[in-house]
């Protein structure tokens, strides 16, 4: 019988990956993200899947961030009773940012009802922090290179990927073919991770087109961030730096920390990082040290970068203070979090800076800000945008298009069929037109919600 896909998500859009592989009656589905971004894309998530969750035999994931896999408190609480296999990193990452998503999901929910700033009676959040605690329970970890069987007759391995600690590109093996999932590959330059590992060999394969259509600025990093700190510091601004908690906000950490070691930035310039989840991802470096390549007084420093800020007490000390200092806060698009607060404060005043690092997905607020919108919807209300904005895409945690094209082009034999998944429109076509140009194989970009043969 044969083996098929269906596009459940990730497919026209840079968000809310799900891959259902079926055969003979049994479904593998690789990711469970949540829908990010615009309004219709996030209802998605408040929509049941076309799959009943007690239908679905196994969950593979490739990496922790939401967008991959923040679906998975929903899909237990809808009645998934089977494992979730992922890397022993990742694992320990959905440890912290699924409840945290409940958490901030209550606390938006709360905020809206609160100050009556919905359309909803009431605002309900998606799910709770106990649902996303009762789900830990179905991970399962696996080891790189190690193969498991997820279902019986299929078998699933993991490699590294090089995007977050942890992340993964995953080879399902099943009725003689062999599927392999990119997952969101990392830059083989990357300062603190080990750099994605080359493909095997397939039949079919799904490759992510985030940076699809652009290549990364060869610029000094460093300098890039030490100008915009100093820039800031130097009018008595504050900046704000939104940051995915697992991943940007470790980099920043370790690039401010070079910054103060070199002299490059004053020492005593006072640095924050408000998100409990970014602290503790913080301290898994040192947990899961083969999955990266600082040393010990790397991770010394990184610990030592910034104040830790965890609760809301603390948070709410920051706006008693005064500039210049630097406050680091998820999310990393702004879609919710504790920066929307220091977002709603620090906006409207221009010796201010916003430091946007990496991809901001279409309609989140990062997005808005990167396209230069003089107001920004923040807790029901418009505030008015006079800080600097400045983006550093040098930043991203993805590979960009010549990238991509190299870790295809170290396939073992070409595959019979490549799918371009986890971008927009145009990042996946100028991907899809690059592979059948250079390479000469066959490729295609499903639709959301299409089924296709492996």
């Amino acid at each position: 019988m044969s083996v098929h896909i269906r596009f459940l998500g990730g497919a026209g859009s840079v968000t809310g990956s799900k891959y259902l592989i079926e055969h003979a009656g049994q479904r593998l589905l690789v990711d469970c993200g949540l829908f990010q971004g615009y309004k219709p894309l996030r209802l998605r998530n408040w929509s049941a899947l076309p799959v009943s969750p007690d239908a679905i035999d196994a969950v593979v994931l490739t990496h922790a961030h939401l967008d991959h896999s923040g679906y998975v408190p929903l899909l237990a609480r809808e009645g998934y009773r089977k494992r979730v296999h992922a890397s022993e990193a990742t694992c320990s990452l959905c440890g912290l940012l699924w409840p945290d998503s409940g958490h901030i999901q209550e606390e938006d929910a709360a905020f809206l009802n609160r100050h009556k700033a919905t359309k909803h009676e009431p605002a309900k959040p998606l799910y709770t922090k106990l649902d996303g605690i009762h789900s830990l329970k179905l991970l399962k970890p696996e080891r790189f290179g190690h193969p498991f069987s997820p279902i019986p007759g299929w078998q699933v391995r993991l490699q590294r990927a090089g995007h977050i600690l942890g992340a993964s590109s995953v080879l399902v093996e099943v009725a003689g073919r062999r599927i392999l999932l990119s997952g969101d590959l990392g830059r083989p330059d990357d300062p603190i991770l080990h750099p994605p590992e080359p493909p095997p060999a397939a039949d079919t394969v799904l490759i992510e087109s985030t940076y699809g259509n652009r290549l990364h600025e060869t610029t000094d990093l460093l300098e890039d961030v030490a100008q915009a700190l100093k820039r800031a510091a130097a009018r008595g601004g504050t900046v704000v730096i939104p940051v995915f908690a697992v991943g940007r906000a470790q980099l920043l950490l370790h690039l401010i920390a070079q910054l103060k070691a070199q002299g490059r930035i004053p020492h005593s310039l006072p640095v924050f990082l408000d998100s409990p989840m970014a602290v503790h991802a913080t301290e898994l470096y040192e947990r899961h040290r083969a999955d990266h390549q600082l040393n010990n007084a790397d991770l010394k420093a990184l610990e030592h970068a910034a104040v830790m800020v965890e609760t809301p007490e603390q948070s709410k000390a920051l706006a008693k203070r005064h500039g210049p200092m630097v406050i680091l806060a998820a999310s990393g698009m702004a879609t919710g979090g504790r920066v929307l607060h220091h977002l709603a404060r620090y906006l409207p005043d221009h010796r201010s800076l916003i430091l946007l690092t990496g991809f901001q997905a279409p309609g989140t607020r990062g997005a808005r800000l990167a396209a230069g919108e003089t107001t920004l919807r923040l807790h029901g209300q418009d505030v008015p945008v006079a800080a600097e904005v400045v983006q550093l895409p040098s930043t991203s945690a993805h590979a960009d298009s010549d990238q991509l094209l190299a870790w295809l082009r170290q396939m073992p034999t070409p595959p019979q069929q490549v799918f371009v998944v986890h971008g927009e429109l145009d990042a996946s076509d100028a991907l899809r037109l690059r592979i059948e140009r250079e390479l000469k194989w066959r490729v295609a970009i499903p639709e959301y919600g299409s089924t296709w043969p492996t």
